[in-house]
């Protein structure tokens, strides 16, 4: 069931206005190539028999141009209608992600600069439009084969390579217009107590408030039914407001929190007034969840959960990156709950708004990890650093995401088992992550040579349940780094040491059918018996280890030229899901 306002296609589902304009479909489209569009005033108007579908990018099919070699400056234009009743409104222009660096303008007047391909932004462009009139929205985006900039399963080179993909150049998720008054509501971060039964709300106001008489009314309900509303003075641009949530006391309290067996959320307002007149009306939801952990293990609401989760990159054959449709986004939740697991690793791609709402709606776990980097330098911490905290506020408010995944297996850090310039580098990104969003583990790095981190993830492509099993019964040498666990990597980083956390097989299986086209990890499997064998070994030899609280398998489908999926790459079960489902959920 969505959310009390749910609109299909909303590009940013936890804080909705209804007045909005989505600005995808056919732009005007160049390439630049000599990067001569600014000095030949490309911004003013260019000429172009190219027509792109926003928000696909030229390498995909669905962008109606399909050219996969890179090009690193390219150019967009489209008319931009701005309606006569916008006059004295702020008139606001989102991207959900352009990658690498975006320029705009209005007019042909710059408006603004965004670096950084995986997070959201927004220019205010009321000062350079016209009112009642045509207006000219033109963007330059300049991206590289910098292996400094985040860039994740993002080749670098001509050709794809090992797990690395057809580079994402542009647009590559909604662009649209949002109209505001003067005064309005510029975000809300929300964080739930469970134990104390309350929910707090940090708000940021934007516009001048001098001499206005400006309040804030907060309605919360719960399936249709107001549980509480709260009045405040907006009185300077951030104001915090905790509300008890006491309501529950009548009834168990489980039956309101959220979880994968019930997804509760709530549905609230916001509402802002100047005197009597009514300035915005904000619809957002959160969930009542908390992710903690005790000991050797993770528990959600204070009841340790096993997680069983699947990796998945999010690609699609068509679109790449971009998810080709809302009901593209559903079915991969559905087929991935249908097969019995309980979350998802969203490997190396910070993902579309709209996945991580669906996954909020149906109860569905997240592993939010950031696109790394493949250089070490003091330009890839810098980008790396900004562009990670910009993903963490964007999506703090999904109940679903329950980990912080900021690095992987080492890359863009590759000597840190023993250079302590890299190791310090990620524990400043664990402890500025904490500074934001103490509540949730971080995992840095996730796979092995680990600093500090609130969980022991491990990578292992093992092939036979009796061979890991072998492999993982001297617990103790593996976690104090007194043998490699998987014959080429320790569990820590030199100089960092196991401090009892739960341990996760984060990476597993990727078991493949026998093919020319591609790879999986070890020997491919010549028939669906042998594939459900091998498969079936592996995740008992996982949970017959004792002290492992969870795994995530690699991979829910193919991608390019990697044939390890459990799906296709158009997402076709090579196995039945039924028996992945029984395997899953057997004990």
């Amino acid at each position: 069931m969505a959310t009390a306002m749910y609109i299909k296609d909303y590009p940013r589902p936890q804080f909705v206005r209804e007045n909005w304009t989505n600005l995808n479909g056919a732009w005007n489209f160049r390439f630049d190539d000599a990067d001569v569009g600014e000095q030949e005033k490309w911004q003013e108007g260019f000429q172009s028999d190219l027509k792109i579908n926003v928000p696909f990018t030229y390498e995909t099919k669905a962008s109606g141009i399909g050219r996969e070699e890179h090009h690193s400056h390219v150019w967009y234009h489209r008319p931009l209608e701005v309606p006569r009743e916008y006059a004295g409104k702020r008139v606001l222009l989102h991207f959900q992600a352009v990658d690498y660096v975006a320029k705009v303008w209005i007019n042909g007047t710059y408006v603004g600069c965004h670096q950084g391909g995986y997070s959201a932004f927004t220019f205010d462009i009321t000062p350079y439009i016209s009112v009642g009139a045509t207006n000219q929205l033109t963007v330059k985006v300049e991206d590289t084969m910098d292996a400094t900039q985040p860039r994740g399963k993002q080749r670098w080179v001509e050709n794809n390579f090992e797990c690395f993909y057809v580079q994402t150049t542009g647009i590559w998720q909604t662009v649209w217009l949002e109209v505001v008054e003067p005064v309005h509501l510029d975000a809300v971060k929300i964080t739930p107590d469970v134990d104390a039964r309350a929910v707090r709300f940090e708000y940021q106001v934007d516009g001048s408030l001098a001499g206005k008489e400006i309040r804030l009314e907060t309605i919360i309900s719960l399936k249709g039914k107001q549980m509480k509303k709260a009045s405040l003075v907006i009185d300077r641009p951030w104001l915090q407001l905790d509300v008890d949530l006491v309501h529950e006391a009548n009834g168990p309290w489980k039956q309101y929190l959220w979880s994968p067996e019930r997804p509760n959320l709530y549905d609230v307002e916001f509402i802002l007034y100047q005197g009597e007149e009514k300035i915005d009306h904000v619809y957002s939801y959160f969930g009542m969840r908390k992710i903690s952990i005790e000991k050797d293990k993770v528990l959600l609401n204070n009841v340790p959960i096993y997680q069983r989760l699947v990796l998945d990159q999010g690609y699609w054959p068509e679109s790449h990156l971009t998810p080709p449709s809302e009901e593209a986004i559903l079915e991969d939740i559905d087929k991935i709950m249908q097969m019995g697991y309980n979350g998802v690793r969203k490997h190396m791609k910070v993902e579309d708004s709209r996945f991580l709402y669906w996954c909020d709606v149906k109860g569905l776990l997240v592993w939010s990890e950031m696109a790394a980097t493949f250089e070490f330098n003091d330009n890839a911490i810098q980008r790396f650093t900004s562009e990670w905290m910009e993903v963490v506020r964007q999506q703090y408010n999904h109940p679903s995401i329950i980990t912080w995944v900021p690095f992987n297996e080492s890359w863009g850090i590759m000597q840190i088992f023993k250079d302590k310039k890299q190791q310090k580098f990620t524990e400043s990104i664990y402890h500025l992550t904490k500074s934001f969003d103490p509540y949730r583990p971080v995992i840095t790095n996730d796979g092995w040579e680990h600093t500090v981190s609130d969980i022991l993830t491990l990578h292992d492509y093992v092939e036979s349940g009796d061979e890991f099993m072998k492999r993982y019964a001297a617990k103790d040498e593996i976690v104090h780094n007194g043998k490699s666990f998987n014959h080429w990597k320790y569990a820590f980083a030199d100089g960092y040491h196991y401090k009892g956390q739960p341990i996760i097989i984060s990476e597993f299986g990727g078991i493949a059918f026998q093919s020319e086209a591609g790879w999986g990890y070890g020997k491919q499997e010549s028939s669906e018996e042998a594939f459900l064998s091998r498969f079936r070994s592996i995740h008992q030899a996982i949970k017959e280890t004792d002290y492992i609280v969870g795994y995530c398998y690699t991979q829910i489908t193919d991608v390019q030229q990697e044939m390890n999926g459990l799906l296709t790459e158009d997402r076709k079960p090579k196995v039945p899901l039924e028996v992945i489902r029984e395997i899953n959920m057997s004990k």
